[in-house]
């Protein structure tokens, strides 16, 4: 097979379902069979958003009509522990660039009471435009706000995290305001024996050609003894529009045999003929977890397998001085495309302080993928 690599920094690419306005239906994808290979570039000092008294974790960047740069993050206070599953809620910033700085704005998807379905937390955004108007997708939960981590020691409160479902918010701008549901845009199943059984979360979505919303999702069910559940894994949702109904597919994805929890934070998006992802790895090498990003691709969105180049970082990334780091953890994958290309990979990392408390950001990456045609 003869392969043709053309650096994409170049080349317009196609239908684009992911962080635009949605794709035309009449186009049809491309019957090429384009690889794709991930590589991060350097990163400056400006492209980290961080505030001393707050841990911030996952964020989504659009772009707005203002030609400003809206970043949707989840945050809650630093003094109270590793608390995002009972008081995180989602914040808005603005950049001039994708790469920052970024400035906080205010709070969109706040605590409203705990009769609500997402009264108590929100969590792990992800922002898109479709069809004119903004869906901001996000994990919610409700429970009795009790405190249960120490500094160096997460734990989780098991009601709020067996109560975590999906919603969507909608607004005409990022800048909000958003409109938030009375209820959930994919709760559990409704067997015992369902793979989402306890709980959804970590949603992604993307537009796909015939207009429908494809979404990804973290799932955990019941097989396994409460209150931690499982196995975790990964499912598949098709939406007839941004916000429903959707249609569950019954097999899991991103799927190692043997591991009960293999994967997690995907971000999904559709470009040259194919479904795209990056996803977070987790595995056990000699009894140690090991984390990674890692790339998957899919021709339905349905069935996914490991790309041709499936490894992407091993938490670690360059700085423009030249200095390499790695990260306890990077994660929560989100990938924004401009004119037509993925420029920025913003992602959730972590260092441990002297007391062995996480100290968290979000760090917005370049992102460089060379396009593999195989003839």
């Amino acid at each position: 097979m003869k392969k043709i690599a053309i650096a994409l920094s170049t080349v317009f690419l196609t239908n684009l379902g992911a962080c635009r306005e949605s794709p035309k239906q009449d186009v049809k994808a491309k019957e090429e069979d384009v690889d794709y290979k991930i590589t991060f570039g350097k990163v400056a000092k400006t492209a980290v958003f961080r505030n001393d008294s707050l841990s911030i974790w996952g964020a989504s960047l659009v772009k707005g009509d203002d030609n400003r740069y809206h970043m949707l993050y989840a945050r809650w206070p630093k003094k109270i522990g590793w608390e995002w599953v009972t008081y995180s809620e989602i914040a808005h910033a603005v950049a001039p660039t994708p790469f920052g700085p970024f400035k906080h704005k205010s709070v969109v998807l706040p605590d409203r009471g705990k009769e609500y379905w997402d009264g108590s937390c929100t969590h792990n955004p992800t922002v898109h435009k479709f069809n004119g108007k903004y869906y901001l997708y996000y994990m919610g939960n409700t429970g009795d706000k009790k405190i249960v981590s120490e500094p160096g020691k997460p734990e989780l409160n098991w009601e709020h995290r067996n109560k975590q479902r999906i919603g969507v918010a909608i607004a005409d701008s990022p800048e909000g305001p958003w409109l938030r549901m009375d209820e959930p845009v994919l709760d559990v199943g409704n067997k015992e024996t369902d793979h989402d059984a306890l709980m959804t979360s970590n949603p992604s979505v993307c537009q796909m050609p015939d207009g429908k919303i494809l979404m990804v999702y973290k799932a955990v069910g019941k097989q396994f003894n409460l209150p931690a559940g499982g196995p975790v894994v990964h499912m598949v949702a098709i939406g007839d529009s941004p916000t429903g109904p959707f249609k569950k597919y019954p097999d899991p994805v991103f799927t190692f045999e043997g591991e009960r929890f293999p994967a997690e934070d995907p971000y999904i998006w559709y470009q040259d003929g194919r479904y795209r992802a990056i996803v977070k790895r987790m595995k056990h090498v000699n009894g140690e977890r090991l984390f990674s990003l890692v790339h998957y691709d899919s021709k339905d969105g349905i069935h996914w397998d490991k790309a041709t180049f499936f490894n992407i970082s091993e938490r670690k990334i360059t700085w423009e001085d030249g200095r390499e780091q790695q990260f306890v953890h990077l994660e929560r994958p989100q990938v924004f495309v401009e004119d037509g290309r993925p420029v920025a990979l913003l992602c959730a990392a972590d260092t441990l302080n002297t007391a062995g408390a996480r100290e968290s950001f979000n760090i917005q990456i370049p992102l460089h993928i060379e396009k593999i045609i195989g003839k």
